[in-house]
């Protein structure tokens, strides 16, 4: 019986500590944009981007032979 005493206490604490963390997550935007991060995963990365010089002027020219 002893045992509630500290028990009680320690599990209303652990409650309510958890009810604050869940407010500050909804707060702070943590369950803002649920099906975007699910899509997300479905999908492929976009492809990269050109590999060599981003100027056509700089790019080299190859002449038929």
């Amino acid at each position: 019986m002893s045992g509630l005493l500290f028990l009680i206490p320690i599990a209303l604490a652990m409650g309510l500590a958890g009810l604050l963390v869940f407010l500050w997550a909804l707060r702070s935007g943590q369950y803002d944009d649920l099906d975007g991060a699910a899509g997300r995963v479905l999908f492929d990365d976009p492809p990269a981007g050109p590999v060599g010089p981003v100027n056509p002027s700089q790019q080299t020219r190859s002449t038929p032979s």
